[in-house]
């Protein structure tokens, strides 16, 4: 059984992005898994998503980057969770085979990210990693919490510096993960005319960070400047229900 998990707190992400996310796993994996989702929020969540309570992290209102509160998936009781899990954001769309992810060796696998290649940051949205072996991360964030977002821009990079630490950082392969702005949108003006493209028949996961996300590309999106946008594209609407 492989664990698979995910987020949602707070009102920006309503309860269909998880039952979304949900029905692309259930197409994508063909190994018994359970989905499992912490959230303060579980109303209208399809009842083969595990709900479990969002763990407690105190954070500034402030603060401009709200992932930090991923690493609270690095505690070292994380509910009744054991050994191996997948984390997945809730702003993906996925498109091929999730099981690869299970196979590649490595302690720690994560996104390079595409603009800081050879930086040694990953992007979170997408990585694997062993339950409960981890708590210092979210212990030293916890009592260190100004002194590690001075040395680290958000929540990915920290992580990412941590497990480079630990000699245990590691990249999935480029082609399995796309970003949908760098490797998907069109540039001016040609997102008017043309669909997005797509990221090729060995992408098994697209990333959109930032804006657009996945439901405001359903119908065509533009940018309130213009000078960005997509029409309706196929492969997103056939993919992300």
């Amino acid at each position: 059984m492989e664990n698979i998990l995910c987020m949602k707190w707070g009102t920006r992400y309503s309860s269909e992005y998880v039952n979304t996310l949900a029905s692309m796993v259930r197409r994508n994996m063909e190994r018994p898994y359970r989905l499992v989702c912490f959230t303060e929020r579980p109303e209208g969540i399809v009842p083969d998503v595990e709900i479990r309570p969002l763990p407690e992290m105190e954070l500034d209102a402030r603060l401009p980057e709200r992932g930090w509160r991923k690493l609270t998936m690095f505690q070292e009781k994380l509910a009744d969770i054991e050994g191996t899990a997948l984390f997945l954001d809730l702003d993906v769309v996925i498109l091929g085979s999730l099981d690869p992810f299970f196979d590649v060796p490595g302690r720690f696998r994560i996104v390079e990210d595409w603009n800081l290649r050879n930086r040694s940051i990953g992007n979170s949205s997408v990585f694997r990693f062993e339950v409960g072996q981890h708590p210092d991360i979210l212990r030293y964030y916890v009592e260190h919490g100004d002194e590690v977002r001075a040395a680290h821009r958000n929540e990915q990079a920290y992580l990412s510096w941590c497990m480079k630490e630990k000699g245990i950082l590691d990249y999935w392969d480029p082609a399995w993960c796309k970003s949908f702005k760098r490797h998907c949108m069109r540039t001016f003006p040609m997102g008017y005319f043309q669909q997005a493209r797509h990221p090729g028949p060995e992408t098994k996961v697209v990333i959109f960070h930032g804006k657009p996300n996945p439901d405001q590309v359903w119908n065509g999106w533009h940018a309130s400047n213009f000078l960005r946008s997509v029409r309706k594209t196929d492969w997103i609407t056939e993919n992300y229900r």
